[in-house]
């Protein structure tokens, strides 16, 4: 039972960080910022993450196991499809994706903590959508693109939509821009205009 209320507590933890730093990014947060809003002292929440960089850590890991629906996701549990579920589902949560596109905008800066961890998430991520495009496509897609060559452009499709929605919610359609790219992917709409 213990047990059950200190990953409780530390849910509640990495919840108020994520509101914090999605208002103030991450250098403009403190711990002391993150204790208050969940109720206890700076030193409770250090108790759980030692450091603001640990805790820094752990919302980007979160945020990762709840794109993934819990577990650490295989390049082969996901499809176009999929992807497009999980842009809609960013759509309801705006709270998070302003959280990670601010640790993301900011994790470019030198001596950032983040950096090393979206190198890595990064690399990984081009890997699974390559994977993702060769199970849907092949060796090539229908531009004649490899699916190396198309995935860092899927991601940076993804993650520049929540860049647009997130200033201008009203006139981007975050999911819907995202279907139609598939589309664009899909080798449709050639030559219409």
């Amino acid at each position: 039972m213990a047990r059950a209320r200190s990953e409780e507590r530390r849910g509640e933890i990495l919840h108020a960080a994520v509101e914090v730093i999605a208002e103030r990014g991450y250098r403009g947060a403190s711990l002391g910022a993150v204790a208050e809003r969940v109720g206890l002292t700076q030193q409770g929440v250090l108790h759980y993450f030692p450091t603001k960089e640990a805790l820094l850590v752990a919302v980007l890991e979160e945020r990762d196991r709840w794109d993934t629906g819990g577990g650490t996701r295989s390049a082969g549990a996901w499809r176009l499809d999929l992807l497009a579920s999980l842009v809609d589902y960013n759509a309801m949560r705006p709270g998070i994706v302003q959280t990670f596109s601010a640790l993301l905008g900011e994790s470019v800066t030198e001596d950032h903590p983040a950096r090393e961890f979206f190198t890595e998430r990064y690399g990984q991520v081009r890997a699974e959508m390559a994977t993702v495009l060769r199970a849907e496509f092949g060796p090539r897609l229908p531009s004649g693109l490899t699916p190396e060559q198309a995935a860092p452009l899927l991601v940076a499709v993804m993650d520049g939509l929540q860049y647009q929605w997130l200033l201008d919610p009203e006139s981007v359609d975050m999911p819907g821009a995202f279907r139609s790219f598939l589309v664009l992917l899909h080798g449709g709409g050639a030559g219409a205009g």
